[in-house]
C-alpha cells in the first residue's frame, strides 16, 4: 500500500496568499501576524506572501476566487472572526464563507486553509488568537505549507483517470 502525506516543507517557488478580514481587528490582526511568522519560520520568504484585507468574512471567498483565478498561488489562507450575536446573521456569514472557500478550492484544485473563526463569544476568539488555544493563524499557515507539499507529491504520482 502506498501512503501519501505532506510535510512542512516550503516550496522553493510559488506564492502564498492570505485573505484576512478587517472585522474584529483585535482578533484578525493577531491571526494574520501568526500566519506571517509561521510562514517565515518554515522557509517562506515574506516577498512570496501576498496579503489582501477585506471588510468582513462574507467577502473572503470572493477575494480568494479572484486570487485563485490568477494561477499565481500555491495555496491560500483565509483568516477572519465571526462572533454569534442575537440574530441568524452569524450562521449565514460563517456557513456561507466556509462553503464559498470550499467551492473555490475544488474549482481551482487549490489548497485553501480555513482560519475563519466562528465562535460563541469574543473570549473564545481571543483564546484562539494567541491565547490558551494557540494561534489559529499559525496553524492555518502550517496547513497551507503541508498541503502544497502534498499536492506536489500527488502530482508527481500522476493520479489520472
Amino acid at each position: 500500500m502506498t501512503h501519501y502525506q505532506g510535510e512542512l516543507r516550503a516550496p522553493t517557488s510559488g506564492r502564498f496568499g492570505i485573505v484576512a478580514s478587517c472585522w474584529n481587528p483585535k482578533i484578525t490582526d493577531v491571526l494574520l501576524e501568526g500566519a506571517r511568522v509561521a510562514l517565515t519560520i518554515h522557509g517562506v520568504h515574506p516577498s512570496h506572501v501576498d496579503v489582501v484585507r477585506v471588510p468582513g468574512a462574507w467577502e473572503i471567498p470572493q477575494a480568494c476566487e479572484t486570487m485563485a483565478r490568477s494561477g499565481r498561488y500555491a495555496a491560500l489562507m483565509a483568516l477572519g472572526c465571526v462572533v454569534r450575536g442575537d440574530t441568524r446573521h452569524f450562521e449565514h456569514v460563517a456557513d456561507e464563507c466556509a462553503h464559498g472557500l470550499m467551492q473555490v478550492s475544488l474549482r481551482h484544485n487549490l489548497p485553501i486553509a480555513n482560519g475563519v473563526l466562528a465562535v460563541e463569544h469574543h473570549t473564545d476568539a481571543e483564546a484562539r488568537a494567541g491565547g490558551s488555544h494557540g494561534n489559529k493563524g499559525e496553524e492555518v499557515a502550517l496547513v497551507a505549507i503541508e498541503m502544497v507539499d502534498l499536492a506536489a507529491r500527488l502530482a508527481a504520482a500522476e493520479f489520472s483517470p
